[in-house]
């Protein structure tokens, strides 16, 4: 990190404190949703739908057969038994956690995920558990790694819901990821985009707290810090992954750059989806069904915006070489994608310019996606089919070649099953 770059940071983190101190808000018109457990979402009083709450009774039970020899073998056979790829591996050391009292540089928080799954793990610490509902959004488990051989017994986590329903996520279940400096006894000097999610986040404020490896030319990002104030402002001081721990503790010897832009897009698109399907049930429930006219409008703005991050809209364009990309993550990334006759699919790698060479996302495919009201998904799909016209272009799509295009169309016409008659 450049002496200047860490002086305009420092800057930023000056003026961040002002604004705070002055009670700026971040956002403005933002939505609350602190209804969730009320009709028409009941959030806490139905049976969640979600892969994992499926899977909790074989756990339980001991059905699920797991690896009880140390406490390594216990995770990496659990990861195999979720399908949960253990190349996914990220590493945070961050003080962002329910178990913050145990997570260091030399003791970080491996995150692991799917589509629909994720998967916290500290040595020494309890396994945390978001499983993605298709209508309800995030259910959180966290159980103790047992160390007699007997089955884990599964607790449903309302602890996290302080942070993962409230102002960071609108007020809707969702994912948290955050970006901070940490201190060199804990805490956090700084933090970088409080409520936003997404493939649009300038890499200068991403990755902050999180171990990051591999090939790339990603340079002016917060990854592999600790930070430490002084009079002069905040200094920095970069840590190596692996000098203060041993990477053998954990499944996997990464914490790959291409993983954290996956995990970074998947966050976004799933939290946006959640808070359109909160969105989408709230204005049917009051209008009885019939959609008002101010209601309408609104699921349609919902849509548009959807629909512009379903294309990667405002994608922050990767730097000159781009990045390759851990070989074993990027094989079990595309082990369940779809491709159409031709071959080609929505999680073809590009890496050099961008994250995908087709730039429709494959969570479109997702249960969450799938769980949106009929009504916001039909909304979603008559903006895609507009977006991806050749006949009439959209000056809004335009950074999306007329190939491009094409490819798109037919990638989503023989791959997803409910796209209107004649889309």
């Amino acid at each position: 990190m450049t002496t200047e770059y860490s002086a305009r940071m420092t800057r930023y983190w000056l003026l961040s404190i002002f604004l705070a101190m002055l009670g700026a808000p971040v956002a403005f018109g933002q939505p609350t949703y602190d209804e969730i457990d009320q009709p028409p979402h009941n959030y806490r009083g139905r049976t969640p739908q979600d892969r994992f709450t499926k899977l909790k009774d074989e756990l339980e039970s001991g059905r699920m057969v797991l690896d009880h020899t140390n406490e390594k073998l216990f995770v990496v056979s659990l990861l195999k038994a979720l399908d949960i790829p253990a190349t996914s591996q990220m590493l945070v050391f961050s003080t962002t956690s329910l178990q913050l009292r145990l997570i260091t540089p030399s003791n970080p928080r491996a995150v692991y995920f799917t589509e629909d799954l994720y998967l916290g793990y500290i040595p020494r610490g309890r396994i945390e558990i978001v499983s993605l509902d298709p209508e309800l959004g995030s259910i959180f488990y966290i159980f103790d790694i047992p160390r007699d051989g007997r089955p884990p017994r599964v607790e449903r986590s309302d602890r996290c819901m302080n942070c993962h329903s409230g102002e960071e996520t609108h007020y809707v279940p969702g994912l948290v990821l955050k970006s901070v400096v940490p201190g060199p006894s804990g805490g956090s000097l700084m933090a970088f985009r409080q409520e936003q999610t997404g493939h649009g986040i300038p890499f200068a404020q991403r990755f902050g707290g999180w171990y990051v490896t591999g090939k790339h030319t990603i340079t002016n990002h917060w990854g592999n810090i600790v930070g430490r104030l002084s009079p002069q402002g905040l200094a920095t001081n970069l840590i190596e992954p692996g000098k203060l721990f041993d990477f053998a503790r954990y499944p996997v010897a990464t914490s790959d750059m291409l993983a954290h832009l996956v995990l970074e897009h998947q966050v976004g698109f799933a939290n946006r989806v959640i808070e359109a399907s909160y969105r989408a049930r709230t204005s049917l429930h009051a209008d009885h069904g019939q959609l008002s006219a101010e209601h309408a409008k609104e699921l349609d703005d919902q849509a548009r915006s959807l629909t512009r991050y379903l294309l990667f809209g405002d994608e922050v364009p990767l730097p000159t070489g781009g990045l390759d990309g851990d070989a074993a993550f990027k094989a079990d990334f595309l082990r369940n994608r779809r491709p159409a006759a031709n071959g080609v699919s929505l999680k073809d790698l590009d890496l050099r310019t961008r994250l995908f060479q087709h730039r429709c996302s494959y969570m479109i495919y997702s249960p969450v996606f799938e769980g949106l009201p009929s009504t916001m998904r039909q909304r979603i799909y008559q903006r895609l089919r507009e977006a991806l016209s050749e006949q009439k272009p959209s000056e809004e799509y335009a950074y999306l070649p007329s190939s491009e295009k094409r490819t798109i169309r037919t990638i989503l016409k023989e791959t997803v099953a409910d796209l209107p008659s004649g889309w």
